[in-house]
């Protein structure tokens, strides 16, 4: 077989034109199309890891904003439930001690109306007494009941004995105050100048007596010299009653009489 060099040179030019047409034509452009597209991929990759970054460091961030949020939110909570707790305690024992002085108050209240009550009932207990006495003497006796009150006032000086009376002189003869005399009214120039007299032989000693009115002293007559004091009054013979009165009004026995009452309704 002959070889046909011409034709075989002229096939490889045509192959090797052939394959620069499609390298300059078609592989090249081929080439920059896919290097193009691998560096577009490699940019998007990029930014797709840029944005990943920059998405995990947001949420990193927001996570860090959420973690102090809740903590902030629990401490505040904790706070406002000590605060309520404190203002829980505070409004209660307010409660209760609104509740003492309330119930403080109502003793009192119980108490002082119970004291005036007895001093009322006492007062005309005392003024009942003090009428029907002096009635009962003027009925009784040609002597008023003034000259009932200094003889009686006499007896009593007369009794007086051992410290007491030693007490009572030493004090008359020392004191520099004048000696008052008291009544609940005023007495007559007879019955002053009978307990002068009385007063000076029981201590053997000018005593210079001021007598005043004092309606407290009921029915009776008391000297007072340096702080002591040598009485007689119908009120000694009223204790008694006073004490009955003043238990009567306690607040137990004004309970205990309330249910009893209500008892027997």
């Amino acid at each position: 077989m002959i070889i046909d060099w011409f034709t075989v040179g002229a096939q490889v030019l045509n192959f090797l034109v052939l394959v620069w047409l499609l390298k300059r034509f078609l592989y090249q452009p081929i080439l920059n199309a896919i290097d193009k597209r691998e560096k577009r991929i490699a940019e998007s990759l990029a930014d797709a890891a840029n944005s990943k970054a920059q998405a995990a460091a947001e949420r990193d961030r927001l996570q860090g904003k959420h973690d102090a949020f809740d903590k902030e939110r629990a401490d505040l909570l904790a706070k406002a439930v000590e605060a309520a707790q404190t203002e829980r305690k505070r409004l209660i024992d307010a409660a209760h001690k609104a509740a003492e002085d309330l119930s403080d108050k109502q003793r009192k209240a119980l108490a002082s109306d119970a004291k005036a009550l007895s001093a009322e009932i006492s007062r005309r207990a005392e003024t009942e007494v003090f009428a029907i006495a002096r009635k009962a003497l003027t009925d009784m006796a040609d002597a008023s009941l003034e000259e009932r009150m200094s003889e009686r006032f006499i007896a009593k000086l007369s009794e007086l004995k051992g410290s007491a009376k030693t007490t009572l002189a030493k004090m008359l003869e020392s004191t520099k105050e004048p000696v008052v005399l008291r009544s609940a009214f005023d007495l007559p120039s007879k019955q002053k100048a009978a307990i002068q007299k009385a007063i000076t032989e029981t201590f053997k000693h000018k005593i210079d007596l001021t007598f005043e009115t004092a309606p407290e002293v009921v029915s009776g007559i008391e000297m007072m010299v340096g702080g002591q004091k040598l009485a007689w009054s119908l009120s000694d013979y009223l204790k008694s009653l006073e004490s009955s009165v003043s238990a009567l009004m306690k607040p137990d026995s004004m309970k205990e009489s309330k249910v009893a009452h209500e008892g027997r309704s």
